[in-house]
Order: C-alpha cells, then structure tokens, then sequence
C-alpha cells in the first residue's frame, strides 16, 4: 500500500535493497520496458500539441508577440538575456542596475527565472531570447502534460490511455494556456508534477538521504522557476499529507513511514536552506525590497462563475459561447465548463462507492485539497459576475496579512484544482479502458462515460494563442552604433521610458546583452515590481510596477499613449534638467515604431514632444537621436521680441 494507493506497480512498504531483485520487480522491469514506445508516443502528442498552441510565435520568432501579454514577454526576454550577461560577467543573479538607472532593481523579488536563463544561455546567445522564450512557453505546456502523465502512471493508474488523458487535461487546461499568454513561470506546471512526485517517494524505506537531496535540489529549482507555484506545490501536498495520515491506512503506513519522511525532509531542509539563503535573504531583507504584491487581490481572485463558464481562448470560445470574466487573459485559470464539473462529481462519486478503503483515502484526500483550494481562489470576497461582494468575506480574509499569502494572488490557486480535476478524470477513465476488474462493469456504461469525457473536453480545447507583430530590433543597436552615443556603462533611453506598456528599451538592452561584447548600457525605468518609494517604509509596503514616477517620465508617457502635446515651458525644462542628471541620461533615441500594448503607440506625438523640449534630433541609422548633457540640457528657450 502506498500514499496514492493503490499503486500500479509498486509497493514501498515491501520494496527490497536495489541489488535484490524479486519476482515482481523483474515483472514491474518488463512492464517498464513495454511502457516506452507509450512513452514516446505520449512525447510526440504533448510536444505536437504545444508547437499546435505556440504556432504564431513560431512562424516569425523575432517579430511576432503573444497578443494579450506583449509586456510580460518582453520582461522574460530580459530575464533570459540577463543570463547569457550574467554568465559572461559573473554579476549577481538577484540584483541589477542596467535596469532602473541610477537605483536598479531587485530580481529576486521578481520573475527572474534564474534556471531557464541559465539552462538556456547558449540557445539565448546564439538563437536570441525571442527564439528561447518560444522554446522554453513550448517545452513548458508539452512537459506539463507529459510528466503528469508519468505521475499518473506511477501513482494512480494502471493505464497508459488513462495516464495520457489526464496529463493532457491539466497540460493544455484553460488556466495553462491561458498563462502561455506570456508567463514562463506559471506554465510551468511540470515543475510541480516532477516536486509531487518525488514527495509521494519519501516513506520509502533506506533511501531516505537520496531522496532529501534531491528533493532539496527539486525546490531550489522550483524556488527559481516559479516561487509562488511551489508555495502552492508545498501547500497542497501538506494538505494532502495530513488528510491521509489522519485515515487508518495512514496511521499504519505512519508507524514504519514517518521516519524516513522526517529524515528525508530534514535533508531537504538542508539542501534547500543552503543553496536559497542568498535568494531568500535578497528576497526578504535585501535592497529594494517591499511587502506583499504590486497587485490587488479584489482584481486577482476568481469569479465564482468563472468555474462553470468556457474559456474565450478555446472551442467553444470560437462559437461565441465563452464568457470574459478573468482579471485579464493571461489569468483566465479555471473556466472548466458546467459539463465538466458535473463529469467530475459523478466520477468522483462512482469511485467513491466502489473502490476499496485505501484508494477511498487518496480520494478524500484529493476532494479536500480541491475544496481548500477552491475557497483560497475565490480571494478575500465573493465575485459573482464581475462584481465584488464585499459583505461575504471568504477564507481567504484571514490570510490577507499573512506572510507569502499577502504575497500570492488568489486566482492562482486554481491551478491545484484543476490538478485534482485531471487526476480524479485519469482515474475514471482507468476503470473504463479496464475489461476484468473494472468498477464500471457495464460495456454500455463504459462506453457511455468515454463519449462522455470527449464530449465534455471538446468544448475547452485550446486555440492557438493570439499573437500581434512587434516593433523590429533598430539597427542603431543590432549594428553596434549605439556605443558612439554612450559612454561604458551609460544610461540612455528610448521614447518612451520603459514600463508596464512600453518595454521596446528593456528588449533593445535584451537583445544587446544576449550578442555579448564587453560594452552595455543602462536604462533608467522599466517593468518590473518595486518599492513605492526608496524610503524606509517603502520596505514595508506594498510593492508597485516600475519606478516612482517622475515628470518627465511621465510627460513622455502620456504623449505615446495618449497622444498628448503639451505646450512645454521653461519650468518643464527645469524639471527634465533634473530628472535626466538623476538618471544620468547621455542620450535619448525615437525608433521608427514603438511598441504597444495593443499596438503601435504614438510616435508623432512623442516626436513634437522630444523636439519642442530637446530641439532637432540627429538622423542615426534608422532611429532619431538627441545628445543629452546631463544637468545642461535640455536648454530653457525665450521667445524673441
């Protein structure tokens, strides 16, 4: 008997020394070695299934941009081409200043992604961190599907056709693809399945130090990847725990279990302590630092009717039956359709009545962790329907304050649900591809629940993500021509500074650090969380995206977004005077486009903007170009007469 019982394969409270083989081991090696061609097949459709859900970033790389995130892809970019920097200089992974001139910026506290930068530094260098970022959202949706398959396979079911639908369910589940809109870190579900998996191996017997490593090793990972995706991983498998050792089958695999489990995680503790302190440390004390989240968690909690309701991004979608009730698209996370919650309680319900004791316990177990989570997503208050409740406080009302879950955004948490749902779906369609001794012993009804399942993932089948074209690298920078305008290590800036809706600068800083070359340049602003302020309090208050604004920054903003054309004076060029020596810009460009989020941003305003403060720009290759002297320019100007 195992935690997931009953296990397919293997028996951890029987398992025997690795140099002794048994009947059924040799049996379960046979088995392992028929699995493999499955296994393969599995890869192909995971793999075949991503690229079918990624096809526009892959038909023009470099130019082409998630739709619905162009921000967030843009910060990823970054993070990645921060690697190949990183990797060359040996800087510190957790701060920079290239970004957010003269203060710099935090990485630790943001999506720095530390692993993939690392892991894909070659392919960033040679390939750019458009051609990786492409990559890495494909790699994560395929892996997410087929390493849940495998945890099925190894846990839960005896069937690979069972193993695949559930690993397919959760790897291209609405809230997936929905984070693919932009997110590397939460389509990383794979990180989850691999850290689940191993914890489920912990009770083993005489492995107890092998496992804490390399569970240790997995959360260090996990910690880079997607921090607060493991602090869900972790909750949920605490919660999971528990609720099964509080079961008799629990209290007697406690008695020979809970040794090698405490070893194992005091190994962990270990491991994982020492090979994080730098980050936490970053993290909880280190500079710049702030409290809680730069967002609000009445925007970023679940709709209750978002759970019955089918995802724009899907089939049913493209017939107009989906509903528009996500904080935005890339946080769309439940939408699984009436058909498919009411599938799941029947299945859940079957199981139930006809299984024996010990899978009724990993049943109980899982309906709980769903339940939990299910509350948790709902946030602080009640969302019906776009609107807030604020007279029905939720559980979630008690961790507000909390440490990490002041941090967390509570729509997220559906992600553990929509775990619970592919597993509970895997375990149904286990029984029906099953001949002897299936639970649903009717022909009819077997096939009955397998029309069924079709019918009820059809619906939430995934589109390809919307994609939009981007503004090209300027060659002012692919040729190198930028390096006669700054000085090493200088700041110079593009129109408008980067933030949450312009981020060509950090892209053009991105791809300039991915080439490598001794020379870079530094921006000032950008997208990324931060303090409110550089005070003391800000330390201890909730964090913001970009910088705390400043006037200029915000005169040049208002002009691209909006189209705004002030008529300047003297004391808006005492104020830029200012702004531009305390980001000690040496030099400000105006590409020939200027992304946005929705699309080109405008670039005439800012032109009459730039001139009316700066004077003519200078024609450089195909960008336009002011000199700035940090202090002196730019110069007041007086009417003649």
């Amino acid at each position: 008997m195992t935690i997931a019982a009953p296990a397919p394969e293997t028996d951890l409270t029987t398992a025997t020394p690795d140099d002794e083989i048994t009947p059924d081991e040799a049996g379960s090696r046979t088995r392992k070695k028929r699995a493999w061609p499955a296994h393969l097949l599995m890869a192909v459709v995971s793999l075949a299934a991503a690229v079918y859900v990624c096809q526009g970033l892959w038909a023009a790389p470099y130019r082409n941009v998630v739709a619905e995130n162009v921000s967030d892809q843009g910060q990823f970019e970054w993070m990645l081409s921060y690697g190949v920097y990183m990797l060359q200089h040996l800087s510190n992974p957790f701060f920079t200043d290239l970004l957010n001139a003269p203060r710099g910026v935090n990485l630790a506290m943001n999506t720095s992604s530390t692993f993939y930068a690392i892991v894909f530094a070659p392919v960033t260098h040679f390939a750019g961190p458009q051609v990786t970022f492409a990559a890495i959202m494909t790699l994560n949706l395929a892996g997410s599907a087929f390493v849940w398959y495998l945890f099925l396979r190894r846990w839960l079911v005896r069937s690979g056709l069972a193993a695949a639908v559930g690993g397919l369910i959760f790897g291209f589940s609405p809230g997936l693809v929905s984070h693919a809109n932009g997110h590397l870190n939460w389509t990383s579900g794979w990180m989850v399945g691999i850290v689940a998996y191993w914890v489920l191996k912990l009770p083993e017997r005489g492995h107890w130090l092998r496992n804490g490593i390399v569970l240790g090793l997995l959360c260090t990972m996990g910690f880079s990847v997607a921090a607060e995706a493991l602090f869900f991983a972790a909750q949920a498998s605490g919660l999971f725990l528990f609720v099964w050792l509080l079961s008799r089958a629990g209290l007697r695999e406690a008695r020979t279990a809970l040794k090698p489990v405490l070893l194992s995680l005091g190994v962990t503790a270990v491991v994982a302590g020492a090979l994080l302190a730098w980050p936490l440390y970053m993290h909880f004390a280190g500079p710049l630092k702030f409290s809680g989240t730069g967002f609000g968690m009445k925007q970023f909690s679940e709709d209750l009717v978002a759970y019955a309701s089918f995802p724009l991004q899907s089939v049913a979608g493209k017939f107009g039956w989906g509903a528009d009730l996500a904080p935005n698209a890339t946080e769309a996370t439940s939408f699984l359709g009436v058909p498919l919650i009411v599938l799941f309680f029947v299945a859940l319900g079957l199981l139930w009545r006809r299984s024996a004791p010990d899978r009724r316990v990993t049943l109980r177990a899982l309906s709980i962790v769903a339940i939990v989570f299910f509350l948790l997503s709902l946030g602080p208050r009640l969302q019906f329907l776009g609107e807030e409740h604020s007279n029905i406080p939720l559980l979630y009302a008690l961790l507000t304050e909390v440490p990490l879950f002041d941090s967390a955004l509570p729509v997220r948490y559906t992600l553990v649900v929509v775990i619970v749902f592919a597993l509970v779906i895997a375990m149904l369609t286990d029984e029906l591809v099953r001949s002897r001794d299936s639970l649903i012993r009717s022909r009819g009804a077997r096939i009955a629940f397998g029309v069924a399942i079709v019918a009820v993932l059809v619906p939430i089948a995934p589109l390809p993500l919307k994609t939009m074209e981007r503004s090209s690298e300027p060659v002012f920078f692919s040729s190198g021509r930028w390096e006669d305008y700054v000085s090493v290590n200088g700041v110079i800036t593009s129109l408008p500074l980067s933030s949450e809706v312009a981020v060509d600068a950090m892209r053009w800083q991105a791809y300039t650090m991915a080439r490598g070359g001794d020379r870079l340049f530094k921006i000032p602003a950008g997208y990324w969380l931060g303090p409110r302020d550089y005070t003391e309090a800000g330390r201890h208050d909730t964090g913001r995206l970009g910088p705390p604004e400043r006037p200029t920054a915000k005169l040049f903003y208002r002009a691209a977004r909006w189209g705004n054309r002030p008529q300047l004076t003297n004391l808006d060029r005492a104020q830029a005077r200012i702004d531009f020596a305390y980001w000690k810009i040496e030099a400000i460009f105006l590409p020939a486009e200027l992304t946005g989020p929705k699309g080109n941003l405008n670039r005439d305003a800012l032109l009459q903007v730039a001139t009316e403060m700066l004077g003519e720009p200078e024609q450089v290759d195909d960008v336009l170009v002011w000199r700035i002297r940090p202090g002196v320019d730019p110069v007041d100007q007086w009417e003649e007469g």
